[in-house]
């Protein structure tokens, strides 16, 4: 275990090290702390204390009060800390901690305000994503399908447009993944896995990313759609309301992020961790209806991709050198997932195997293997996802942010470890948050 908590530490250091050595600027021109797209700026501020207190309590009571309280008390007691945790690492930076990001010109807050007619903006969304169009949208805008910007939009039109109202929503939409993903293991694999690696979500490095961008708001959507699949698949008599709702979620989720397309690896992970396909076709029909409706109004998405693989290469993209990034980015994974999740890779190889061998010659698995098998699935299925991603070249810096959705289903990985070792992360972990957030300040 250790030793893949040191090959985790080793590949951020290279990470961090390479660009200095080699005097390679691969953030093209953007200022950045290779491989986090953030500057080094210590200080402290109105989060710090009560991020100090809130690592305390996880380190020194989080195992135990997962242990022991009832389930409704522990998802509610973990869903609050992770809220907290992420609010107190936002606030290192005081309000604009929160509002900065959505302030910006040029940001979906910005360009939300602007949409005068949703149909308009729909049926013109992949004219203006080009670099050369006139009046083109900007960056994170013309880097998401439209679902990103209707989502904003829809908050203009109900009168919330204040970047840290806007903030704040985000990032409590975005602390709901946790109850999501409690529900999935927990249905999935067990109570007792869901319990084990409740304190890692509750105190989680990626909090420092959760609290400053959108895909906070993506990761709950995607972990939401997720567990209401892992539900559909584990309880036959409400089969179809929970697979339609997984069907719209996980398709809204296409039309949120690009990328989101490789959720369905996680998808096919709870199928075969449920040992069930059931819910399959409900689940499809859901999503294609997403699908449909986009494409009725005027956005189609695989008419979109191919401009937006253009408007990324006429982008810093094609400065931001490939041979760097495609093992750089797993640098920049570790510090928001965490070194835990070093830690739990070779117990999930572990676990997987155990699992082919139990069902081997038609023989049930007892009931911890099969919860350690579930475990192991959902966990390695995020990190195959980022694998995948990274390999596709359109994701060159900044998934400490763009992969939290995938991320965050990987930090289940560390349950599969003793007690002892995860009383030890846990530390590790909340460590690294508070170690970022007071050294570095993220650039968006």
């Amino acid at each position: 275990m250790w030793i893949a908590v040191l090959a985790g530490a080793a590949l951020f250091a290279a990470a961090a090290v390479v660009p200095r050595l080699t005097g390679t600027d691969v953030h093209a021109g953007w200022t950045g702390w290779p491989p986090l797209a953030a500057a080094w700026r210590p200080r402290v501020g109105p989060g710090t204390l009560p991020a100090l207190a809130l690592a305390a309590a996880v380190v020194l009571a989080g195992p135990r009060v997962a242990a022991r309280s009832s389930w409704p008390r522990l998802v509610i007691l973990t869903w609050l800390c992770t809220w907290a945790w992420t609010m107190s690492l936002a606030l290192v930076d005081g309000r604009e901690g929160i509002a900065e990001v959505f302030s910006r010109p040029g940001e979906y807050v910005y360009d939300a305000m602007r949409v005068t007619s949703v149909p308009d903006m729909l049926r013109g969304f992949v004219s203006r994503i080009p670099i050369d169009s006139p009046d083109n949208w900007d960056t994170h805008v013309a880097g998401h399908p439209a679902g990103a910007l209707l989502t904003f939009v829809g908050l203009d039109r109900v009168g919330i447009n204040d970047s840290f109202t806007v903030g704040m929503l985000v990032l409590t939409a975005g602390s709901t993944a946790t109850i999501a993903v409690l529900v999935a293991v927990r249905a999935l694999a067990g109570e007792d896995w869901a319990r084990r690696a409740a304190p890692f979500w509750a105190a989680a490095p990626a909090a420092v990313w959760m609290g400053v961008s959108a895909d906070a708001f993506y990761t709950a959507v995607a972990s939401w759609g997720l567990a209401a699949l892992a539900l559909a698949a584990t309880q036959p008599r409400r089969r179809v309301p929970y697979a339609l709702a997984a069907g719209l979620l996980l398709g809204y989720c296409v039309y949120l992020s690009y990328g989101l397309v490789l959720l369905g690896i996680l998808a096919v992970a709870v199928l075969v961790a449920a040992r069930s396909a059931g819910a399959l076709p409900w689940a499809v029909g859901g999503a294609l209806s997403v699908v449909a409706v986009f494409t009725a109004a005027g956005f189609v998405w695989w008419e979109a991709y191919p401009v937006l693989v253009e408007r990324y290469y006429d982008g810093i993209a094609a400065d931001r050198p490939y041979w760097y990034w495609v093992w750089a980015n797993l640098g920049a994974a570790t510090a928001a997932a965490g070194l835990a999740v070093w830690a739990g890779l070779p117990a999930a190889g572990a676990a997987l195997r155990r699992g082919r061998r139990g069902v081997s010659g038609g023989l049930p698995r007892p009931a911890p293997a099969a919860g350690a098998r579930a475990v192991a699935l959902l966990g390695s299925a995020a990190v195959l996802i980022v694998i995948a991603a990274t390999l596709s070249g359109m994701s060159k810096a900044e998934v400490e942010r763009i992969w939290l959705p995938f991320g965050w289903w990987a930090l289940v990985l560390p349950a599969l470890l003793s007690t002892r070792h995860r009383r030890a992360l846990i530390f590790v972990q909340v460590a690294t948050g508070l170690l970022i957030a007071h050294l570095l300040q993220p650039g968006w």
